[in-house]
């Protein structure tokens, strides 16, 4: 398993210091975004989201080693990465409030969130596939959680990237948990990342919790399919909180589980504590980050509680060319309704 964290001090990872900082100002911001998006949700302002505290260094790591030009294929649990990647936050809350996804018109190589389980991973290899058709040198990569793993659009999806040599890094984020069923309920095998044999394609394990480690293995398995061989990356972390805001882990998961401590800790401590060894951070500059990262999120609410009521015709007028009897009659009825 590839680490950085703990196995060597900063000067000697190769990262410059400004990156340092821009991981973890990414990481403050995706934790401020989820708390903040909990909070509302807890008094009904949306009616469901789901939670990724400590998957930030995971996901803001992994966002950080794209290029522009690269393409992400997100699922519902992907918000940090897509922080970090550059959608603002206001068009993931707005999302989340029945608005248009991406109503900001951003320009970014992002697909649409996949909430059905898995149903992103064969999207993912036709776009990486696209883009070899196109010859194009951009790469995809795909998110997905452990649970997809186990759905058929897994292997459809990594099969034929590895058979048509599709640029695509397939970054598994092991969270621990598919909802209520652990991780060695759902495969034998030794890891997830040994998965990548079967399908004739590289497969890799990062600590999920060190986001300098992820953003190394994530730019290099890029690099690598770019060059015409996809990529599993298994990166290990840990779902502090629910599935989703409907969810009661209690129910499940007693919280003293057979995992290390660097899994299930605070991935922002941990990473703060790495760079204060070497003088980097300072208590101060983390709360102006936090400041600053309050006030982003504050901005977004307040745009999205401004942004008017799309129509609710636009749910029945954009599906069929000819609207269908049945659609006409639920059409109606929700006119009825409001």
């Amino acid at each position: 398993m590839h680490r950085v964290i703990g196995d060597r001090p900063f000067p000697e990872t190769g990262f410059e210091e400004s990156e340092a900082h821009a991981l973890l100002r990414d990481m403050v911001r995706a934790r401020r975004f989820d708390e903040r998006a909990l909070s509302l949700q807890r008094r009904g302002w949306m009616s469901g989201y789901p939670p990724f505290r400590g998957q930030e260094a995971s996901q803001v790591g992994a966002a950080h080693a794209m290029r522009d030009d690269d393409w992400l294929v997100p699922t519902y649990r992907s918000n940090a990465m897509q922080i970090a990647h550059g959608v603002p936050m206001w068009d993931l809350l707005a999302f989340r409030r029945g608005h248009a996804e991406y109503s900001s018109g951003h320009d970014l190589n992002v697909l649409p969130q996949a909430v059905p389980i898995g149903s992103q991973i064969p999207h993912a290899a036709g776009l990486g596939m696209a883009t070899n058709y196109r010859e194009e040198e951009s790469a995809v990569l795909c998110y997905l959680g452990d649970g997809a793993t186990s759905e058929g659009d897994f292997h459809e999806g990594l099969n034929f990237a590895g058979v048509f040599d599709a640029p695509v890094v397939f970054l598994c984020e092991n969270n621990h948990w598919a909802i209520s069923t652990p991780r060695t309920r759902q495969t034998a095998s030794d890891s997830i990342a040994v998965k990548a044999q079967a399908y004739g394609i590289e497969g890799v394990q990062v600590d999920g919790m060190d986001p300098l480690a992820v953003r190394k293995v994530v730019s290099a398995a890029l690099d690598v399919a770019r060059d015409g061989t996809p990529v599993l990356v298994e990166s290990l972390t840990y779902r502090q909180g629910p599935h989703t805001t409907s969810d009661d882990p209690s129910k499940y998961r007693d919280d003293d589980v057979d995992l290390p401590e660097w899994r299930t800790g605070d991935p922002i401590d941990r990473y703060v504590d790495y760079l204060q060894q070497t003088d980097l951070v300072t208590d101060e500059e983390v709360e102006d980050l936090r400041e600053e990262a309050n006030d982003e999120v504050g901005d977004a609410v307040e745009r999205v509680e401004e942004t008017e009521t799309d129509d609710l015709d636009d749910v029945f007028d954009h599906v069929y060319e000819e609207l269908p009897p049945r659609l006409r009659e639920q059409r109606e009825y929700v006119r009825s309704r409001n």
